[in-house]
């Protein structure tokens, strides 16, 4: 306890010292008073309905406490309420076995459909302040969940119990280490981070770094077999997160498989950006990555044509390169894969509500001191979106249960953010999630070349995933309808990181293959065969059409380009 007592001096001290500074964010940087003031006047504005509502909650709990003083006297009585199936934050027997328990959950979940239903329900707000409304509604509803306190988590009571307490003081020594690592900020460790190291067992598959600018680094790996596609495969990673995702460990890598299916694979190792780099712009990151790689390539192969493979904002960015080569007569790249991309902003999902206009110019406020934002920043967005299951259950774990976070490679990845450059990144959200001006012929100009995705003329094959949080597949799949060439829509089950690095030999999540693309992604799916398995083998049979005949396999350094260090570099090694 003195331990703790001392670290704790140290983070009060510390927070202090930045509170005297002006270090301490805006106080609603967010902007979601605003939205529940509307709200609330629009609630206000019908109190027949607003005291309808609370009569029916206030019947649903007399029937609850009926209910539940049967069970107390030892009768059977049916559930008012049920947990969502998959809902792990009530897998505890006691939940369902002790009454008193079950009476809390249900109360819980009692008030929170009563909550999202009467916020739902309110007319007259804009589109944009009801999604607001709505979405931290239940950031607060997940918040005040009875699983998240002492009191009333069974297991934590019984946990308490067993230890006589020592749980809880783990939990408050796991508390402040996270709060030492975020430098005052709550920084949640979701796995063991010492169980990982790049190089050591993930990112393993065996390359070199061949090339090198100041915002990527080029990795070609080694061939797994004798021959390979004349045309190398270059893959261009989001740089919001670190592209070893795709190369996890090697029963999951996308990479080591994409090799032992006869490509040549490049992959851009994007840098983590620091002040010096603030000025770097959307455009310099085409100049700078692909359109660079593309070079190095045909310098290290011999080949001026190539396969590419974006994911994420990686595709943004393959796509809006593709409309600037065309735009500029330059065909090199002969097939391009889009893995959970956006490229029309309509729709873009719960992350639209992190764009309007006053959060948007606190994020530029906030970058224009160092000239970036801060890789957690994101990430707690991105956790928002799926709190239960990306913030909650560790609190639960990790300070309540006191139990260290299980070792998993995903999760570390996860964790291992990186920064946002100030000029791209208010770019990217005025120019795409604001305004969605890359859907607009000409609404977007890079180095100088307004770009129009519709004279793409490139073969095309889309992978979105039906469950995907941040790139929703039914506003991905616009883009087979904006792009001027061939597309394959392919949609797999789960979500946007499972759905992707879904390896064929784990046998798991199935997906759809359709090859007509209706204007709805509705009438695309109705008419859609659900095929088992991961859509890795259907990707390899689409590319190989594509892939310009076979060639003896090339090992990096054979061509023009000496290799510089052993792959995955040290870029994607930098904090």
């Amino acid at each position: 306890m003195m331990e703790i007592a001392d670290r704790s001096s140290r983070l009060v001290t510390a927070f202090l010292e930045k509170q005297r500074h002006g270090e301490t964010p805006e106080i609603d940087p967010l902007n979601i008073g605003s939205a529940f003031l509307a709200m609330t006047k629009q609630m206000m504005s019908d109190p027949t309905r607003l005291l309808q509502t609370q009569m029916s909650l206030w019947q649903d709990y007399a029937t609850l406490w009926s209910r539940t003083t049967q069970r107390l006297m030892g009768q059977e009585a049916e559930p008012l309420v049920t947990a969502e199936k998959g809902d792990k934050r009530f897998k505890d027997p006691a939940w369902n076995e002790v009454a008193v328990f079950d009476f809390i959950k249900q109360s819980y979940l009692l008030t929170a459909r009563w909550l999202q239903g009467s916020v739902r329900e309110v007319e007259g707000l804009d589109a944009k302040t009801a999604k607001k409304v709505d979405f931290y509604t239940r950031q607060f509803i997940d918040a005040m969940a009875p699983s998240n306190f002492v009191a009333t988590n069974p297991e934590v009571l019984r946990s308490t119990l067993e230890s006589r307490g020592e749980n809880l003081v783990k939990g408050l020594e796991n508390m402040l280490a996270d709060l030492e690592r975020g430098r005052g900020e709550l920084a949640i460790s979701m796995t063991d981070r010492d169980a990982f190291e790049i190089g050591r067992n993930i990112a393993l598959t065996p390359g070199k770094v061949v090339f090198e600018t100041e915002l990527m680094q080029l990795i070609q790996y080694d061939p797994a077999t004798e021959t390979v596609a004349r045309r190398p495969l270059l893959v261009i990673p989001p740089w919001i997160n670190k592209f070893y995702i795709l190369d996890l460990k090697p029963q999951n890598s996308l990479i080591r498989w994409a090799v032992e299916q006869g490509h040549t694979v490049f992959v851009i190792s994007w840098v983590n950006p620091d002040g010096r780099l603030a000025g770097k712009s959307f455009a310099d990151y085409m100049l700078e990555g692909p359109l660079a790689a593309l070079g190095a390539i045909e310098q290290a192969t011999g080949e001026r044509e190539v396969n590419a493979v974006g994911y994420c904002l990686g595709g943004t960015l393959l796509a809006s390169t593709l409309a600037w080569m065309t735009a500029k007569g330059d065909d090199r790249i002969k097939s391009a894969t889009y893995l959970t991309t956006l490229t029309d902003f309509t729709d873009p999902g719960e992350l639209g509500i992190f764009v309007d206009e006053e959060q948007l110019q606190a994020i530029e406020a906030r970058m224009a001191g160092k000239g970036y934002l801060e890789g957690g920043a994101m990430a707690s967005t991105f956790n928002l979106l799926r709190a239960n299951d990306l913030i909650w259950s560790f609190v639960v774990n990790n300070y309540l249960l006191g139990k260290d976070p299980f070792p998993f490679d995903l999760l570390y990845w996860n964790s291992d953010t990186t920064r946002m450059p100030a000029a791209m990144h208010s770019f990217y959200l005025r120019n795409m999630y604001q305004e969605n001006r890359l859907a607009q012929p000409g609404g977007i100009s890079l180095a100088g070349v307004p770009i129009d995705l519709g004279t793409i003329k490139t073969p095309t094959f889309m992978l979105s995933t039906r469950e995907d949080h941040i790139a929703p597949w039914a506003s991905t799949y616009a883009a087979t309808q904006l792009f001027g060439g061939p597309v394959r829509f392919c949609l797999s089950a789960s979500g946007h990181i499972a759905g992707v690095v879904n390896p064929p030999a784990a046998k798991k999540y199935s997906h759809w293959v359709n090859t007509r693309t209706p204007k709805s992604p509705e009438a695309w799916l109705k008419a859609a065969t659900a095929v088992e398995g991961s859509w890795w083998p259907e990707w390899q049979k689409w590319v190989a059409r594509h892939a310009g005949g076979q060639v003896p396999a090339r090992q990096p350094g054979d061509g023009k380009l000496t290799p510089i260090e052993d792959a995955p570099g040290r870029y994607v090694r930098a904090a």
